[in-house]
């Protein structure tokens, strides 16, 4: 368990490293601290060959509230460029997360707002509770949601992020669901034995391949060159497939048994 100020963080056996959100008493908003204390976790959590998967959870009944009010409140006096700078750990902190090299779930336990939904969009897998609610309330403080739009926008497309963006209505995690920002919604009880069978999932798949296929997924999406895309896609599969572990997965599966990294 790391000595964290806001977040706790535990790896087990498998490799599977749990951060918790840990300020149940203002449901798990984040202010400066929490955000840096998540940018240098998540950043050491990526470097260490030893971590599988990473799951990303809250303290308590809320996910993330988004911004603390606290903070917020002391961002008034900033000037342009002071809250520029601030703005920009937060970006720091989301593309982190976003381009973290394993594969990230959140395990969503409650409601999520602002921010918050910005760090479920940034995971790979977002897996919550039927009662959470989900919010982008910014507009209602004569705001936007910038810093997190890159993210949202990709999970939920543009068309529900403009309703969302400009009504700052809550919405429910049947609404989430269907826009794409849940994969699954569950009833409380189901939310760990749910997050535990996806974590078997991708324990399953070798890591490098893991990394590779986030990666893949981005570049596709942003291609242009559909000549150079072929190039690239096949030159990714021959890498795979010539690497220790290619082979290794190659072989496993011929011999009928477990591939190292299962073991």
């Amino acid at each position: 368990m790391d000595a964290l100020q806001t977040l706790t963080s535990h790896l087990d056996h498998r490799g599977v490293a749990t951060v918790t959100l840990n300020r149940p008493q203002v449901h798990n908003a984040f202010d400066d601290v929490v955000i840096a204390e998540l940018t240098h976790l998540l950043g050491r959590l990526g470097a260490d060959p030893a971590v599988r998967v990473v799951v990303l959870t809250g303290a308590g009944e809320t996910f993330s509230a988004g911004g603390d009010l606290h903070w917020m409140r002391s961002m008034v006096k900033f000037s342009a460029a002071q809250n520029e700078a601030d703005a920009l750990c937060l970006a720091q902190l989301l593309d982190t997360l976003d381009r973290l090299p394993k594969p990230t779930v959140a395990r969503v336990n409650g409601g999520a707002f602002g921010g918050g939904v910005g760090l479920i969009a940034c995971c790979d897998i977002a897996v919550g509770v039927h009662a959470a609610r989900f919010g982008l309330t910014e507009v209602r403080l004569g705001l936007a949601p910038a810093t997190i739009a890159p993210y949202v926008i990709r999970a939920i497309g543009p068309r529900q992020a403009r309703r969302y963006f400009l009504t700052g209505e809550r919405f429910d995690a049947g609404h989430a669901l269907r826009a794409g920002l849940l994969h699954e919604v569950v009833e409380p009880e189901a939310l760990d034995g749910t997050v535990h069978q996806l974590i078997d999932y991708l324990l399953h798949g070798g890591p490098l391949a893991l990394s590779a296929c986030k990666q893949l997924v981005d570049e596709v999406r942003a291609a242009t060159d559909r000549d150079a895309l072929k190039r690239d896609t096949a030159a990714l599969i021959a890498r795979l497939r010539v690497s220790d572990e290619g082979q290794e997965g190659l072989a496993a599966f011929f011999d009928r048994r477990a591939p190292a990294w299962m073991r």
